[in-house]
C-alpha cells in the first residue's frame, strides 16, 4: 500500500506593519479550516508568518525590534493555531522570529535572536525546530538601498544544523521531515545534508521581493521566480524528496513579494502552484514511495558519493582563482 500524504502550501497575502498578530493568526486559522475540508494532513505557512517582514525596517537599537519576536510558543496570540491543529488533526509548519535566553558558543547565557521554523504535530506539540543558516542581506543601514534587508542585523546564524525527524503524521504513518528557510533553498549543501538523512518532505517558507535591491545589473521579475523554482526543483530531484515551498505574497509595506508558492515531487516536477498574491491554499497528494527511485539509482549515496573529493566544500568559504595554465602544461599557482 502506498504511503500517501496530503500536503498544503498556505500562502499568505501581505501583512502590513501596523497589523497585529491576531490578524495574521486569524487568517492562518481560516486556511487551516479550508485545509481540513480538503483532507490535508500537513499545512506549511511562510517564513516570519506572524508579522510583516520586519528586517526591511531599521532599528538603531536592536532591542527596539524585540516586539517582532516570540519568546515562546504557543503564546496567547499563537494559541489558536495550536488549537486548530488539535481540532482538525493537522500538523503544521510555522516560520517566526524567535528570541531565546540561552548559552552562546562561549557558554555565556544571553539574549539570542533567530529566524526560526517549527513543525507542530496534530496534537499541538513541537516535533522539530530549525533556525535559518544562510542569512542574506546586511547588518547596518545602507543609504544606497530603497528597501533595507537587515537579517544579518536582527538574526544570528542558526545553530541547530539541518535536522530531520521521523514524525508520525497522517495516513502515511511516519514521515522523514526537515525544514529550510528562504535563502537556504539556494544552497545545495543544505539540501544534501537533509538528503543524507533520507528526508522525504522538506518544508520551506520564504518572503522574497520581486526586485533584487542588491543587483549589480538588471534581474528580470520572471528570473526571480525562475531561480526560486529552479533551486527547489533541483533540491528535490537531487535528494529524492518532496518539498512544500510557501511564500508571503503581494505588496507589503510598499514592497512587492512575488509569491508563486509551489509543491514539488522527487522528480523535480511542480505538482501545484499558487496563482494569486493573496491568501491561497494549494494542495497535493504525495506518494512518499516515490522517494525510493532516486535514492536507489542515480542518487544512491552509499554507492556513488565520493566525500573524499569534496573537501573544498566544507573547508573553504570564499572562492579563489584557479592556477594559471602555462605553455608546456605546467600551472602557476
Amino acid at each position: 500500500m502506498s504511503r500517501m500524504l496530503t500536503v498544503a502550501a498556505a500562502q499568505l497575502g501581505p501583512i502590513q506593519k501596523a497589523e497585529g498578530r491576531d490578524v495574521a493568526v486569524g487568517r492562518m486559522v481560516r486556511l487551516m479550516e479550508r485545509a481540513h475540508r480538503r483532507g490535508v494532513e500537513v499545512v506549511v505557512f511562510p517564513e516570519l508568518a506572524l508579522t510583516t517582514f520586519f528586517p526591511r525596517h531599521y532599528h538603531a537599537d536592536i532591542a527596539e525590534a524585540d516586539g517582532w519576536f516570540e519568546p515562546a510558543l504557543p503564546s496567547n496570540e499563537t494559541a489558536p493555531l495550536f488549537e486548530a491543529a488539535r481540532k482538525y488533526g493537522i500538523a503544521f509548519h510555522l516560520g517566526y522570529a524567535e528570541i531565546a535566553e540561552e548559552a552562546d558558543e562561549t557558554g555565556t547565557v544571553r539574549r539570542r535572536r533567530f529566524n526560526t521554523a517549527v513543525f507542530v504535530s496534530p496534537e499541538g506539540e513541537v516535533m522539530l525546530k530549525y533556525r535559518k543558516v544562510h542569512l542574506p542581506g546586511h547588518a547596518e543601514y545602507d543609504p544606497t538601498r530603497t528597501v533595507q534587508h537587515l537579517e544579518k542585523r536582527y538574526f544570528e546564524v542558526g545553530n541547530l544544523g539541518f535536522p530531520v525527524v521521523r514524525a508520525p503524521v497522517g495516513q502515511a504513518g511516519e514521515v522523514n521531515a526537515g525544514m529550510l528557510i528562504c535563502n537556504d533553498r539556494r544552497w545545495p549543501e543544505a539540501w544534501r545534508v537533509l538528503g543524507l538523512q533520507q528526508v522525504e518532505l522538506v518544508m520551506l517558507g520564504y518572503n522574497t521581493p520581486s526586485l533584487n535591491m542588491e543587483a549589480r545589473g538588471f534581474e528580470a521579475h520572471h528570473l526571480r521566480v525562475f531561480h526560486s523554482h529552479l533551486s527547489i526543483q533541483a533540491g528535490c530531484y537531487q535528494n529524492a524528496c518532496f518539498a512544500v515551498a510557501t511564500a508571503k505574497a503581494g505588496t507589503e509595506d510598499g514592497c512587492e513579494l512575488f509569491g508563486h508558492s509551489i509543491i514539488v515531487n522527487p522528480q523535480g516536477e511542480i505538482m501545484a502552484q499558487a496563482t494569486s498574491w493573496d491568501d491561497e491554499l494549494i494542495t497535493a497528494d504525495c506518494n512518499l514511495d516515490m522517494c525510493a527511485l532516486g535514492r536507489s539509482t542515480i542518487f544512491n549515496f552509499a554507492a556513488h558519493r565520493r566525500p573524499e573529493a569534496y573537501g573544498r566544500i566544507v573547508g573553504q568559504t570564499g572562492s579563489v582563482a584557479p592556477p594559471v595554465w602555462q605553455p608546456g602544461g605546467a600551472a602557476r599557482g
